[in-house]
């Protein structure tokens, strides 16, 4: 993908990886849309990037979904790529987590992030292009403590992703799931605790990451590189990712089942 001229939506685009995507695209010539809760953080990362369009809503809120898709694929005359980035992450045991953390997680990172994918598939699929990028996580694809809800809800989406992928195989929309390991944000500050009160702190291992910029600079070479399921981590949790990595051949696989008709047939009992 060349993202010159290309229109590209991010959630989570007031700090951490969404600001710094949002930077590096700019660079690159793409025209942001870019969303989040907090409108003078999007304004301050606005600064730093041409043509951009700000839409501050939460992304749980259904009806502001609505309304910000309309004026974003209005905005430019549509949407080419959308990243899926929104999210807070985890740190408590199992034991010591309150159910409504666990379904805040689900809320947040999982069902919001489907309902922005859904906003746009039609529109991408009627115009036969466009791509999805959806940030998960080492944490979805290795069991990490400390990270139950977290790691759920990264698998989950995952899944959801692929499964599309698949689904989509045959329209001209790509899509990617994008796993970074240690990324220095303020994610790990940002987290939930059992009680589902932000922790306040930050870890060693995330002061220590890989800095925002250069991860994103490596997402957006690997989705230029149409590369499906990108990790971007070092050390052991590149090892993790890579020892779970799905085979491009399974992939292949699912679409092929697609381009021989298995979603129709399936779907007239057959």
């Amino acid at each position: 993908m060349d993202f010159t001229g290309k229109t590209a939506w991010i959630t989570g685009a007031s700090s951490g990886i969404g600001a710094a995507l949002a930077r590096d695209l700019a660079k690159r010539g793409a025209h942001l849309v870019l969303s989040g809760r907090d409108e003078a953080r999007l304004a301050e990362v606005a600064k730093d990037c041409d043509e951009t369009l700000i839409l501050p809503f939460d992304v749980r809120d259904d009806a502001a979904l609505a309304d910000a898709t309309d004026k974003a694929l209005n905005w430019k005359g549509g949407v080419d790529l959308a990243f899926a980035n929104a999210g807070v992450s985890q740190r408590s045991r199992a034991l010591k987590t309150d159910m409504q953390v666990y379904r805040d997680l689900i809320d947040i990172d999982l069902t919001a992030q489907i309902a922005f994918s859904q906003s746009l598939i039609g529109h991408m699929v009627e115009r036969g292009s466009g791509a999805l990028a959806f940030v998960s996580s080492i944490a979805g694809k290795v069991g990490v403590p400390l990270r139950t809800g977290y790691c759920a809800v990264k698998f989950g989406l995952a899944g959801y992703a692929d499964a599309l992928r698949a689904e989509l195989s045959q329209s001209g929309v790509n899509v990617h799931v994008i796993y970074p390991g240690s990324v220095a944000t303020d994610v790990a500050r940002n987290a939930l605790l059992g009680d589902g009160s932000a922790r306040g702190s930050s870890d060693k291992a995330i002061d220590e990451g890989i800095p925002a910029d250069e991860a994103a600079r490596a997402m957006l070479d690997r989705i230029a590189a149409g590369q499906r399921e990108i990790i971007v981590a070092r050390k052991a949790e590149e090892q993790m990712g890579e020892l779970r990595r799905t085979p491009d051949k399974l992939f292949d696989q699912m679409a092929a089942m697609v381009a021989d008709g298995y979603m129709d047939r399936l779907e007239e009992g057959n």
